[in-house]
């Protein structure tokens, strides 16, 4: 496949620049997730022009630049074959999706906008449904009276082992959870096994309570009870560029505070209810229990949602041309949520998983999570091991998952040195 060839010379140029995505796409006035999906065969630029810079940027030389030339020109003509899908426009409006117009779930049982068949007229069976509700009463009153009856209280009066009384039915009714789990992510790595201890009486498919011994911002499960032997601190909103972060808000300009300091950002965030814009730096600190050595084995990215990007305006911290410019720490990870599959990928020359620690010898990693096609509401799965014990804790942001929206098209704001408000981006020197 051409696109696919194109992609794979990018990728080579990349990965032998040791330049991070995000280094390269500030250096050519691109979003991060835009240069994902070049480098993924995702996408093809309509224009040479950004391709010979990178290609520049990553040293290439004569004979490359020819190559990835007729390499880009396959890729576009094949590109331009395609057709391109019908879209339903509607007369004097945006024709842009609306925000709450959401994707398929995973795994629906049928697909968006599928008719679904009408029901007949049901067969009128008034007699059937009298005697059975009629039933259903009665069975209800004798219940409720052998329960006054009973002893204390509709307790039968006996007792186990250790001397307490048993409920009658107890466990019928605990065993179904008639109310919604809050949680819009639960998932069978945060459930405790059928033979865990404390677990009879309990319905398996809500979310546990995190064990003490847990991060507040980490659920666990442990194949063993003496607890998780690491914990997992996490800061979702890290910066690693003072003028690299971006975040969408539903406010216009003139509502919205200037830029905060790095540690004020997360009071900022919460003010506006702002939303990671195009990526999001997400800082994991990872450290044991005890002295023996944990083995973290990897992690992985779970999807809990994918919808239309925010449409709401765009906002870049920091000062423009002041102290901007990160670097690429040792434990960086990149994840594209716009794959259908997204994976922890380790940066350019960096080592991946598995690393060890212990209480005296933490780890910090360091991911990038990059969006520009959906609005994705995503979580982490550690998968940890030590000794003949293992688990998994699924991190996210104290109890709910990470949000990270594409930007593309929605209008931008910087908050120019010494300004007094927000201005359009690009409009200041």
């Amino acid at each position: 496949m051409p696109a696919a060839e194109f992609a794979a010379f990018l990728r080579e140029l990349k990965d032998r620049s040791g330049l991070s995505y995000g280094v390269l796409a500030k250096r050519l006035h691109m979003s991060t997730s835009t240069l994902h999906r070049y480098c993924n065969g995702d996408a093809v630029p309509t224009d040479y022009a950004p391709v010979e810079r990178l290609a520049r940027l990553c040293k290439a030389g004569p004979e490359e630049l020819v190559e990835l030339h007729r390499r880009w020109v396959l890729a576009d003509a094949a590109r331009r074959r395609r057709p391109e899908p019908a879209v339903a426009e509607t007369p004097g409006k945006d024709t842009e999706p609306p925000a709450e117009a959401e994707l398929p779930a995973v795994g629906a049982p049928e697909a968006e906008g599928e008719p679904r068949p009408r029901p007949g007229p049901r067969p009128r069976r008034r007699t059937r449904t009298a005697v059975l509700a009629g039933t259903a009463v009665a069975a209800v009153v004798v219940g409720v009276t052998l329960a006054v009856g009973l002893p204390d209280g509709g307790r039968d009066g006996g007792t186990d082992g250790g001397g307490r009384k048993g409920s009658v039915g107890a466990a019928g009714v605990e065993g179904k959870d008639v109310t919604p789990s809050p949680s819009l992510f639960a998932s069978p790595s945060a459930s405790p096994s059928a033979s865990a201890p404390g677990a009879k009486g309990k319905d398996a498919s809500s979310p546990p309570a995190p064990r003490a011994s847990a991060a507040p911002d980490a659920r666990a499960r442990d194949r063993g009870d003496r607890g998780v032997p690491l914990t997992v601190h996490t800061d979702p909103y890290a910066w690693d560029d003072p003028c690299g972060q971006r975040y969408l808000v539903n406010r216009p300009a003139s509502e919205v505070k200037p830029p905060p300091l790095q540690p004020d950002a997360t009071a900022w965030i919460s003010s506006f209810g702002a939303v990671s814009s195009g990526e999001q730096y997400v800082q994991l600190t990872v450290q044991g229990t005890s002295d023996r050595t944990v083995v973290v084995e990897g992690l992985s990215v779970r999807v809990a949602g994918k919808r239309s990007p925010l449409p709401w305006n765009d906002f870049v911290m920091g000062y423009p041309g002041v102290g901007c410019g990160g670097n690429v720490p040792t434990r960086s990870f990149t994840v594209a949520l716009d794959a259908a599959r997204p994976a922890v990928t380790p940066e350019a020359g960096h080592r991946n998983f598995p690393f060890s620690v212990s209480e005296s010898d933490p780890e910090v990693y360091y991911i990038t999570a990059d969006a520009s096609a959906y609005d994705v509401s995503w979580y982490l799965e550690l998968k940890w091991s030590s000794g003949n014990r293992s688990g998994t804790l699924t991190v996210d942001d104290k109890g709910r998952p990470f949000r990270t929206s594409g930007n593309n098209g929605r209008p931008a704001y910087e908050f120019p040195l010494g300004s007094e408000e927000w201005v359009p981006e690009g409009t200041t020197m």
